[in-house]
């Protein structure tokens, strides 16, 4: 087909969202920002929350602004978020509180409480999911005690889910975000009941699931009426914006590997099935839903998650500075001064970033760094070796060698830290599309609307589209000691 389509991709993070057009002529795809919104939890009595309300009005205001400019072009719009976090609905279909953000105390202790319920290595021989803190399974447990909110509830949605909700009025799971939630089995591609019943949770919340591609209805009256679009049909991307990008990854070749670089790197190689066995379990590697039956076998990365909050303490403090200006005051910096292990319990959700690397480097008998172009250095240093270690538990694991690595996202436009990470991993680098995961949410989208017909043929568009960079490993020798260094190191955490 090469009649002109206009998809909008909603591709909402945890720290803003914003709405985009995907113009698709037939042969390329343009993309077109139409509006940028911040997205900040608000804390309440109870905890974090996110602000539901405010996202849904930023997200309507982005469909009036497409309508204003497209008009009846538009044909379809579909909504990716981050994982783990839901919203409870109640018998009427009204949401039960605001959704918790994910990295509200409550979870403190519930890692423990499952494995009483049920052991570790049984929840993952079943879920295929790595242990992190703030995993639905660990934000429900906290749930049961009270579980006045959890008796009041008849579904569960994430929050794609919800978008998808006030838009349709629908209430849907899709499976890529279903998959995050260390509840659902990877394998059959359905949720996991035999989880859900040892950690004393209502089966009834657990709903329909739903494909990537599957078309969820047409905007409420209410809605089409305030924002002006007709006939706008709501589709279910691949609702978890990593998988998303991994459609947007530009790959000729199967199996590819990836980094979905941004406050999360995500990294992993997208298989034809699941991996669950002992050396992934060790190794802690997820299964996530893909599309077209694929998963993503991944890593959860602690990514610019330490710089964005080193970078919140200076502005706070008046040492303003661009990510360019930091980036630049790196290069500038002496290599190798420390090395920290990115995703270590001391900078999960430190009050002082800084501050807390400072104190892990003199613990670990390290040279503690004294300005921003030395912090920035040593963090994407760091994170360039986590690659490396990954790179190598993927290959050992898997049993496939990794010839190249992909980085997709935002984290994408950093050149320093892409040199770094085919520095370290001694391998090409391609980097772009920056928008992966608008690309990949339209190119489903597409998908829906009988535009494309496969994976291959979205990731060609994606490759026809957007332009890419090869970076090609350098100082390799330098790198090499320097991870044998950190390995070395008895004090640090394990890479």
């Amino acid at each position: 087909m090469n009649s002109r389509k206009i998809c909008l991709a909603v591709d909402l993070g945890a720290s803003g969202g914003r709405v985009v057009a995907g113009i698709y002529d037939g042969a390329r795809l343009e993309l077109n920002e139409l509006s940028r919104f911040p997205n900040e939890p608000v804390e309440q009595d109870d905890g974090w929350h996110w602000n539901l309300e405010q996202l849904f009005a930023s997200v309507k205001q982005g469909i009036a602004l497409a309508a204003k400019k497209y008009g009846d072009a538009v044909a379809s719009v579909g909504g990716d978020t981050w994982g783990v976090d839901y919203g409870l609905l109640d018998a009427e279909g009204k949401l039960l509180g605001a959704p918790f953000q994910y990295r509200d105390r409550r979870t403190e202790g519930m890692q423990e409480e499952a494995f009483r319920r049920m052991p570790g290595n049984e929840i993952y021989r079943r879920t295929g999911i790595q242990f992190m803190f703030f995993n639905t399974l660990f934000q429900l447990l906290a749930e049961t005690n009270p579980r006045a909110r959890l008796e009041k509830a008849e579904r569960l949605l994430f929050m794609p889910d919800l978008i998808h909700l006030h838009l349709t009025g629908e209430a849907v799971n899709e499976k890529s975000i279903a998959s995050t939630s260390q509840l659902f089995d990877p394998r059959t591609q359905t949720w996991e009941r035999d989880v859900i019943r040892a950690m004393g949770l209502p089966d009834k919340i657990f709903g329909n699931v739903v494909d990537a591609g599957t078309v969820l209805g047409e905007l409420q009256t209410g809605v089409a009426a305030e924002t002006g679009a007709k006939n706008l049909r709501v589709i279910a991307p691949a609702e978890h914006d990593t998988a998303s990008a991994v459609v947007g990854v530009p790959a000729e070749e199967p199996e590819p590997v990836f980094i979905s670089s941004g406050t999360w790197s995500c990294m992993g190689r997208e298989l034809n099935q699941p991996v669950i066995s002992d050396g992934s379990f060790q190794a802690a590697f997820s299964n996530e839903g893909g599309v077209f039956g694929t998963t993503r076998f991944l890593k959860n990365l602690a990514g610019m998650w330490p710089l964005q909050e080193c970078k919140r303490i200076w502005d706070a403090a008046g040492k303003t500075a661009g990510y360019s200006e930091l980036i630049a005051r790196a290069e500038k910096s002496p290599p190798f001064a420390a090395i920290i292990d990115p995703d270590a319990a001391d900078f999960k959700a430190p009050a002082n970033m800084p501050e807390a690397i400072g104190e892990f480097c003199r613990r670990t008998g390290q040279t503690t760094p004294t300005d921003p172009g030395a912090f920035t250095r040593l963090i994407l240093e760091s994170l360039a070796l986590k690659y490396r270690s990954v790179k190598e538990s993927l290959a050992q694991v898997t049993g496939k060698p990794v010839g190249k690595v992909y980085i997709v996202g935002g984290g994408s436009q950093n050149q320093l830290l892409n040199q770094f990470a085919a520095d370290a991993m001694n391998c090409p680098v391609v980097t772009g599309p920056v928008e992966a995961a608008s690309s990949g949410n339209i190119v489903m989208q597409l998908f829906a609307l009988g535009e494309i017909h496969s994976l291959a043929e979205g990731r060609a568009l994606v490759r026809r589209s957007f332009e890419t960079k090869i970076f090609e490993p350098q100082n390799t020798g330098l790198w090499n000691d320097a991870f044998a260094r950190q390995q070395k190191n008895p004090a640090a955490d394990r890479l």
